[in-house]
C-alpha cells in the first residue's frame, strides 16, 4: 500500500530548498536519496501540483504532498538458504559468510546468493532499499572470501551505514595466507585501484584513474619463507583491494586464481596440497574475522569477530608442520 504525507510551510521555512525540506521532515521515514528520486520521479507536490525540481524554494503557506509507493519486489528470488546469523535487530543483520556464497545475484550466479538467502530470511521484515524490497548490501565481499559483513534492513539503517563507510568510520580487519614473507614485517600499501586495461575481470594499480586506496598489513606467523599469516586492516574499501595491493607487493594470496601465481620452486608436498586447496575459484586464502561499527539507529559502537573457518585452519596447520 501507498504512503502519503502532508506538510504545511512556517514562515521559518519560507525560502529552504524542497529536498532539504522534506528530508528534514521525513528523517526517520525515508532516507534522503529515495525522497529525492520520489521527487524526480514526480511523487512530490506544492499545492496539488507536481514539482520535480529538488532546489525548488518553499513560500509561505504551501502545502507539500509526498507520496512513498508500493514497495516493489525485487527480481531476486527468495530462497531458504541456511545463513550463519552474528547478531540481528529491526534494523541490522550481521553474517558471517561463507566462501563460494555469491553476495549479490549477476550474470552466471543468479541464484543461491546471499540477496537470495536474505529474501528467504526477511521476509514482510525486510524493508525497501530504493523502493525496491531487496536486502541494503552496504559492502560486499568476493565470493572466495569468508566471513564479516553487515547488511541493513531499511532505508534509513542503510543510509547511516554507508555514511560510516564513506566516512571510513567503519572498520575491517582480514587474515590473509599469502605466498612469501612481507618485508617489511609491518607496513602500508596504497594506490589507485581501478579496472585493469588488459583484463575486464581484473582490478589493478593504476598510475591515471582508478580510486585511491590503502592498506595496512602486519605479519602474524611466518613459516619458513614460503608463506604468512598477515593481519590486514583496509582504509578504504575497493574491489579486490587487498588481493590487488598484496600481489603487487609480490605476495599474492595463496589460491588465488585470479591474481596469483605458484612460486616457481615448491616441493611436490606443498604443491599437491596447495593445489587441493585452490583447485576451484570458491576459495581463496582470505578471511574478515573483524568488524566495527556504529549502530545505525542505537550509536552504540558495536565489535563482531569471526574465528578462522576450518579450511583455513587446516592450511595454517600444513604450513606450520614446513
Amino acid at each position: 500500500m501507498k504512503q502519503i504525507f502532508t506538510f504545511r510551510i512556517s514562515e521559518q521555512d519560507i525560502g529552504a530548498r524542497l529536498d532539504k525540506f522534506v528530508a528534514q521532515e521525513c528523517q526517520k521515514l525515508i532516507s534522503r536519496s529515495r525522497l529525492k528520486a520520489l521527487i524526480l520521479e514526480g511523487q512530490v507536490k506544492i499545492d496539488a501540483a507536481v514539482v520535480s525540481d529538488p532546489s525548488k524554494k518553499l513560500k509561505a503557506h504551501q502545502e507539500i504532498t509526498i507520496t512513498i509507493p508500493k514497495i516493489r519486489e525485487a527480481n531476486p528470488a527468495a530462497q531458504f538458504i541456511p545463513l550463519n546469523i552474528v547478531y540481528e535487530d529491526d534494523d541490522v543483520i550481521v553474517i558471517d559468510k561463507v566462501a563460494g556464497m555469491v553476495v549479490h545475484p549477476a550474470p552466471g550466479n543468479r541464484d543461491h546468493t546471499l540477496v537470495n538467502a536474505l529474501l528467504g530470511h526477511c521476509g514482510e521484515s525486510l524493508s525497501g532499499i530504493g523502493g525496491i524490497r531487496r536486502p541494503g548490501i552496504v559492502h560486499r565481499l568476493d565470493k572466495e572470501t569468508s566471513g564479516l559483513l553487515v547488511v541493513a534492513k531499511h532505508d534509513l539503517a542503510h543510509q547511516r551505514l554507508s555514511e560510516q563507510f564513506a566516512a571510513r568510520s567503519l572498520s575491517r580487519c582480514y587474515y590473509a595466507v599469502v605466498w612469501g614473507v612481507p618485508l617489511p614485517s609491518e607496513g602500508m600499501v596504497e594506490g589507485n585501484i581501478g579496472r585493469s586495461p588488459r583484463n575486464r575481470k581484473k582490478m589493478a594499480l593504476l598510475s591515471e584513474g582508478g580510486k585511491p586506496a590503502r592498506t595496512f598489513y602486519k605479519v602474524v606467523s611466518a613459516y619458513q619463507r614460503v608463506a604468512a599469516l598477515i593481519d590486514c586492516k583496509l582504509e578504504s574499501g575497493r574491489t579486490h583491494q587487498i588481493r590487488v595491493h598484496m600481489t603487487a607487493q609480490g605476495y599474492p594470496l595463496i589460491g588465488d586464481v585470479l591474481y596469483g601465481r605458484l612460486p616457481r620452486t615448491l616441493n611436490p608436498e606443498i604443491l599437491a596440497f596447495v593445489k587441493t586447496f585452490g583447485s576451484t575459484p570458491s576459495r581463496h586464502a582470505l578471511h574478515a574475522y573483524q568488524l566495527e561499527f556504529i549502530h545505525p539507529l542505537t550509536s552504540v559502537s558495536m565489535k563482531f569477530k569471526s574465528n578462522l573457518p576450518e579450511d583455513l585452519e587446516n592450511l595454517l596447520l600444513f604450513l606450520k608442520k614446513l
